[in-house]
């Protein structure tokens, strides 16, 4: 049997834009998608702490080291900058494999979405 398991989360970081005229997804700063080891155009939920909006995008890479945590498209209308947010991605495995699967999570400081 297959099973959905959390493969990755970034843990509360600041929303630091929301870009409505952009074609879809979300930004992430390059070093907390290596963090958490998620890449270029993986699906993630969002989960919005602020305001209790859940919803699916995909991953653009932003600059490196520059915090950037943007909502493109119609997400961006899901989100305020300022908001705080949990990104989580998902995989599929076999039940007994899940079982001792352990998945990347990262907790970046909440304020500027550095790693420490």
């Amino acid at each position: 049997m297959q099973i959905q398991v959390v493969k990755s989360k970034i843990h509360r970081v600041k929303v630091t834009g929301a870009d409505l005229n952009y074609i879809g997804s979300i930004t992430i700063d390059e070093e907390l998608m290596n963090a958490a080891n998620i890449i270029q155009g993986e699906k993630v939920q969002i989960v919005n702490i602020n305001n209790g909006e859940r919803l699916e995008t995909y991953v653009i890479p932003g600059p490196r080291k520059s915090g950037e945590i943007t909502l493109n498209g119609p997400a961006a209308r899901k989100v305020a900058k300022g908001d705080i947010i949990i990104i989580i991605s998902y995989g599929t495995m076999d039940f007994e494999k899940a079982k001792l699967f352990k998945p990347m999570l990262i907790f970046p400081n909440e304020n500027d979405n550095t790693l420490t």
